[in-house]
């Protein structure tokens, strides 16, 4: 679950975790419905997968291989940070108030592996 004060971890493996867990737990509040339903589907997909490929990344066997995993990463950040907001147009007013927060967790969680990506590739 995202840490309610602005305290957020430093480990980025436990941070993308958290971050996996706290969509999981907002689409299984969400009212399942025809529209609904396939939003949620991609949200859980792009969402959980932030973290897994970090995971990748950390055991990537070259740099090349590292530098292709974060990308990875942040595009999946980028497709969930879609889906937020297709989800926010579909639910009640106080769920919505988390799924900006999410948002605004997964739009850190981009510019972060977009630096790295950089970085890892002497672009900086």
């Amino acid at each position: 679950m995202i840490q309610a004060s602005n305290k957020k971890p430093y480990d980025l493996e436990e941070r993308t975790a958290q971050f996996g867990e706290s969509i999981i737990q907002l689409c299984r509040r969400v009212k399942q419905d025809p529209i609904t339903k396939p939003l949620v589907n991609q949200l859980v997909r792009s969402g959980t997968s932030v973290g897994a490929n970090y995971m990748e990344a950390n055991g990537a066997s070259s740099k090349k291989d590292f530098a292709n995993k974060i990308f990875i990463c942040k595009k999946e950040a980028q497709e969930t940070k879609h889906w937020l907001r297709m989800l926010a147009g579909c639910i009640t007013a106080d769920t919505q108030r988390e799924v900006r927060e999410l948002w605004k967790e997964c739009q850190e969680l981009t510019m972060i592996f977009q630096k790295i990506a950089s970085s890892s590739r002497g672009k900086d």
